[in-house]
């Protein structure tokens, strides 16, 4: 267990978010009934909510029985709903489906015609694929798989920009039992290559190259590095995406010779283009236990070494169609957009299984959010009529910066429900999101949930939940989730504890991939001595923080390792950010910690001014900002350092980097990995301004 997951649960007092037993966050009192306007019946009634409650308490293994039977096909019903060896699930045991059969075949009859896939590229280009289409697609590339000899659970590597032949190349894994990881497009070389020798990949499919701001990344050129020092792979798959040869990554002699081409040394390339030309869009999927591995998908470890997080096929799959229907009360008509890359859990669930699966129609777009401007995201959602937007925190407070003004540039009444994803929203950010997007008539889903999980544990129902900004008020029917102290018991109401899920559900996480052991530790080791844990079954530890509320809401509080001791005490980095957000003059805020010499650690706080605040004495604000804190929530939590900044260094996906924001607090010369760093030149700026 990481000490500092120990620290967190031994502390007497956890945080200081839980001085004089309310946080900041606490103090939220507003509370929003669902709009009038907004009619959800389809999926999920008041009364069917609470009658699912019920049933998931009372009959366990029967109220997941019975969401199998009515939303996923099976070749062959299963014979056992869970085997329970904790902490190793198997869930529908003896069962045989398909992914791809469910999200392509079985809705041939009454959607062939449907338009599946809607992409825009950052240059402008647009294309459609109906469900008829994208399943001879999908037919396609499975036969070029299996004629290159790719077997069930063969790995398989993709490494592509967020193109329709992505999504293809997924669903045609799924179809022949391959094992497919997807490997973020921003990723390194370095990053590729770990992960395609932890897999012990075969087959790697990747591009030519994409586009990012206009740039040209160069995906084949990196896994061209990195195949040098992977020695499993035997062939590679490149698509063409850019346009012109001129543009395309020179490779020695690869002008010159048709597919397929060879790099000496490494495994055989071939375009993708050749392989699919003239080939069968017969394939028939294969009948797939409901415990056969679908994907592994790596996630960042404390030890540095990725985590492959392995999900398997049945129990995956109907969390994320049954996700796809409650949250985001999915209907036939609807255009719905994640902004999330393929890359990550979220453009799994939430991009092609849930929605595909629900044959819903999903818009993709590859290119930045502010690219060529701010008004990019609202322009597309006004062209393409989106009716279901979800995105990340991080994103709505870089538009809430941008101002309101590429907002109203636009029509977005298309818009009937929003969403936010991969972090704690803060009330503020929560408000702005629902005034200025969603005019106050659309429900706002914070949804929280894991890599780990596979799908959304906790989230409002839309038309049942009243919602209050910032939290993602309750579990979903069937999760059993509860706030912990360091005894493993019920934390108290307005106090932060640890947040665990008591019992296993269907889209959880099966192990680390080659790695039994270190799953066991990570995620539900007994050596915290939680006498819950010691005296029953285990729980699944998601190294989050939390906290109950009145009337039982939950309050996410960030990750345990964004845990901060200053001077005894431990600081929540969210709780603090939250805090300076909710000030006026502050857009966007981010807080790590740096060595002191009297208190151990130090808090300092990279705050991004809002345009009306830029003209404002910064020395006036430091001190502002800094009392507001100590204000809200306590002297302790006073930032040390506030640095001003026109931006923060993000990833792509729009995630702050906040170990690179560490390394400069800390005065290092040198920083870690910066190739998953989206504008480079902002560290830059950042060390001037610290000189």
């Amino acid at each position: 267990m990481p000490k500092l997951l120990q620290a967190f649960l031994k502390s007497p007092k956890v945080s200081i978010m839980v001085q004089e037993n309310i946080t900041s966050i606490l103090l939220e009192n507003r509370i929003f009934s669902p709009p009038e306007n907004f009619v959800n019946q389809a999926n999920l009634t008041k009364k069917e909510y609470d009658r699912l409650v019920l049933k998931a308490q009372t009959d366990f293994e029967g109220f997941w029985a019975e969401l199998a039977e009515k939303n996923i096909f099976w070749f062959k019903r299963w014979e056992k709903v869970l085997e329970w060896n904790e902490p190793f699930a198997k869930w529908f045991t003896g069962g045989k489906t398909n992914v791809s059969y469910n999200c392509l075949d079985r809705h041939l009859k009454d959607r062939a015609n449907k338009v599946a896939l809607i992409w825009i590229s950052e240059n402008g280009e647009k294309r459609k694929l109906t469900y008829k289409e994208l399943f001879n697609e999908v037919c396609k590339f499975s036969n070029v798989l299996l004629d290159l000899g790719t077997k069930e659970l063969d790995r398989v590597v993709i490494y592509m920009p967020l193109i329709p032949e992505t999504i293809i190349a997924m669903l045609a894994c799924t179809r022949i039992g391959a094992i497919h990881s997807v490997v973020f497009g921003g990723f390194s070389i370095e990053a590729l290559k770990d992960r395609i020798n932890d897999a012990k990949a075969k087959l790697v499919i990747t591009a030519d190259g994409g586009y990012r701001r206009g740039q040209i990344v160069p995906l084949k050129a990196n896994v061209d590095e990195a195949l040098k020092k992977c020695p499993t792979v035997e062939k590679t798959i490149v698509v063409n995406r850019l346009q012109t040869k001129d543009q395309r990554p020179k490779t020695k002699d690869q002008e010159k010779v048709s597919s397929p081409w060879s790099i000496v040394p490494g495994p055989t390339y071939y375009w993708y283009h050749d392989l699919i030309k003239n080939i069968s869009n017969k394939n028939k999927p294969k009948e797939l236990d409901s415990e056969h591995p679908l994907f592994i998908l790596y996630t960042s470890g404390t030890t540095g070494k990725p985590k492959g997080i392995l999900h398997t096929t049945g129990g995956y799959l109907l969390w994320a169609n049954v996700t796809m229907k409650w949250v985001f009360d999915i209907k036939d008509n609807d255009i719905f957009w994640c902004t999330a890359d393929i890359g990550w859990i979220t453009g799994h669930s939430y991009v092609v299984y849930g929605p595909l699966s629900c044959g819903s129609t999903v818009l993709i777009y590859e290119g930045a959010p502010n690219y060529p401007d701010w008004g990019r995201f609202w322009k597309i959602i006004d062209e393409n009529k989106v009716s279901i937007f979800y995105t990340a925190p991080t994103a709505i407070r870089s538009f809430m910066k941008a101002g309101n003004e590429w907002v109203e540039k636009y029509n977005l009444s298309s818009l009937r429900l929003l969403g936010t994803v991969g972090e704690p929203i803060n009330p503020e950010a929560w408000m702005w999101y629902y005034k200025n997007i969603g005019k106050e008539k659309c429900p706002v889903v914070d949804t929280w949930w894991q890599t780990e999980t596979g799908g959304i544990l906790i989230s409002p129902i839309p038309g049942v939940t009243n919602t209050k900004p910032g939290s993602a008020t309750f579990p979903l029917p069937g999760v059993f989730a509860d706030v912990v102290d360091e005894n493993g018991n019920q934390a108290p109401y307005n106090q932060s504890g640890l947040l665990v899920i008591k019992k296993p559900w269907p889209s959880m996480l099966r192990t680390i991939y080659g790695n039994d052991e270190r799953y066991k530790q990570t995620y539900w080791s007994r050596g915290v001595a939680c006498n819950a844990l010691t005296k029953g079954s285990l729980y699944y530890l998601t190294g989050d923080g939390a906290c109950k509320g009145t009337n039982n809401y939950f309050w996410l509080l960030g990750r345990v390792d964004d845990v901060i001791k200053v001077s005894g005490h431990l600081l929540s980095t969210m709780e603090v950010e939250s805090s300076l957000v909710s000030h006026p003059a502050v857009a966007e805020a981010a807080v790590v910690g740096y060595p002191h010499e009297i208190k151990g650690e130090a808090l300092c706080a990279f705050v991004v001014l809002k345009q009306s605040a830029i003209s404002n004495q910064q020395s006036a604000l430091n001190s502002q900002l800094k009392d507001h804190v100590a204000q809200q929530i306590g002297p302790v939590a006073k930032p040390d350092q506030i640095r001003f900044t026109d931006s923060l260094p993000k990833t792509r996906s729009g995630k702050i980097m906040r170990r690179l924001l560490r390394d400069i607090a800390s005065g290092k010369k040198t920083v870690g990995d910066t190739t998953t760093l989206e504008d480079v030149s902002i560290l830059e700026k950042l060390r001037v301004e610290e000189e």
